[in-house]
């Protein structure tokens, strides 16, 4: 199938835009209906395409240290900065575990075995 370019006007600001061949061949790749009802400049403003992340600072809860996260931490949940991060994800492997600042263990959540469920400090196994 051949793709030519077509004119096509901006729902928002109402000016013509172009939609490419390259555009169309990409829309009907991707099994996309409806051709772009917006220009470029007007999806940037709508904030699509945005790659700005939000940092957060706060502190290390096993060292202390003040550090940036991609997140925004939640209440009784511990933040780690790169390297305790770094050291809590190797601890499983060689038995260590990292400790907070309340000197509670910090682990990584981990899914139980998939033949075993615990509940209330009883274990029950599947019947498979």
């Amino acid at each position: 199938m051949e793709f030519q370019d077509k004119v096509l006007k901006c729902v928002d600001c109402g000016k013509d835009f172009i939609f490419t061949a390259g555009e169309q061949l990409f829309f009907h790749d991707k099994q996309f209906h409806n051709d772009p009802k917006r220009c470029k400049a007007c999806k940037l403003k709508r904030g699509g395409g945005s790659s700005v992340r939000a940092e957060t600072r706060t502190n290390c809860s096993v060292c202390g240290q003040e550090t940036t996260v991609p997140f925004r931490p939640t209440q009784g949940r511990p933040v780690l900065c790169r390297s305790c991060f770094e050291q809590n994800r190797r601890a499983p492997a060689t038995g260590q575990s990292a400790t907070g600042t309340a000197g509670e263990p910090i682990v990584a959540a981990m899914a139980p075995p998939a033949d075993s469920v615990e509940t209330a400090g009883t274990e029950v196994k599947s019947l498979r």
